[in-house]
């Protein structure tokens, strides 16, 4: 199996971004998170995968099918959580 491909990959992409000081409004404030989620997610994956003898490099179709919704459930899951701690630091800052 290779769907950690896809988790992977945008693991990397979100840490350059972070890295490269991408920080303006409430996606860029909470990347950190997402880089966690997504790194942790797809070391699971990888470790799971090896135990299990599944590890593969290279499947279009399973990286299609099974790669991107995880990427994507993951991402709109941070993105609830993104909107719901600015939400609270708004809150926070308005009351002081």
């Amino acid at each position: 199996m290779s769907c950690y491909i896809v988790p992977l990959a945008q693991a990397a992409i979100t840490s350059i971004c972070r890295k490269a000081g991408w920080k303006t409004g409430f996606i860029g404030r909470n990347l950190a998170s997402l880089e966690k989620m997504l790194w942790g997610g797809s070391v699971m994956l990888v470790v799971d995968h090896a135990i299990n003898g599944e590890l593969f490099a290279w499947t279009p179709l399973e990286m299609l099918k099974v790669g991107v919704p995880m990427s994507v459930a993951l991402t709109l899951v941070w993105l609830v959580y993104a909107l719901v701690t600015d939400k609270k630091e708004q809150k926070v800052l308005s009351t002081k």
